[in-house]
Parts: structure tokens; sequence; C-alpha cells
């Protein structure tokens, strides 16, 4: 399967957190499974980490190395996507995730999160 990876799994999986559950766990271990990394999750991790909101800061300067280790994909962020998550609708209002949710209509991908409200877009949510 190939999903979509959004900022908080992934950064929750570098760090071990028990807070990722257990389906997500075995999304993220199983390698069969296509993981990808937008360039909206770096930026978004980019600017909390900046804004002193996510220790340590550590994350950042290691998530080119993490996403080269682990093998994951990344995704650049096209035009397409930028105007899909401008018009979607603001049930979320968070800019990046609305991006995400943009990436994965386009690209009919499944988006690996804890977060309920993408429930309200046109996109399968794994948690």
């Amino acid at each position: 399967m190939e999903i979509l990876l959004d900022t908080h799994a992934l950064v929750w999986w570098m760090v071990e957190s028990p807070r990722l559950s257990k389906r997500a766990v075995a999304t993220l271990a199983d390698p069969n499974n296509r993981l990808i990394v937008s360039a909206v999750v770096a930026w978004e991790l980019a600017i909390k980490v900046n804004a002193g909101k996510i220790l340590p800061s550590s994350l950042i300067s290691r998530l080119e190395e993490a996403v080269s280790e682990q093998a994951l994909e990344e995704m650049p962020i096209t035009l397409e996507h930028a105007v899909r998550g401008g018009l979607l609708p603001l049930h979320h209002r968070d800019p990046f995730d609305r991006l995400l949710v943009a990436q994965a209509q386009s690209l009919k991908l499944p988006i690996l999160s804890a977060d309920a409200a993408l429930d309200e877009y046109d996109v399968r949510r794994v948690w």
C-alpha cells in the first residue's frame, strides 16, 4: 500500500512515541508499504521546531537522514496541490493539513494520521 504520512505520524515514529496506534506502527513497519513524506511535512516541522513547539530541534536536522534510512519516498508540492489545497473547504483550519489532503486526493492516497478532522474531506485516513 502507498500511504502519505502526516507530520505528527512521522515525528512520533522518529521518536518512537507510544502515541502511535497499533495499526499505525504496523503500517509503518510493513516493508511492503510505500511510505511517502511530503515537502509539506518538512516545511511544517521546520516551522514548529523554529518556533520551539517541537523538541528536540535535532528532529529537523535528522529529517533527511531519517527519510533516507527508512527508504521513505519524498513528494514535492506541485502547483496542482497548492491550488487544490487552497480551494478546499475550511473544515480544517491548518493549511499544512489541507495541503496534505489535496496531495492525497490528487494521487488517491490514504493519509496516516490521528487527526479525525481530516475525515471531513474526501480522503481515506488510516490510524
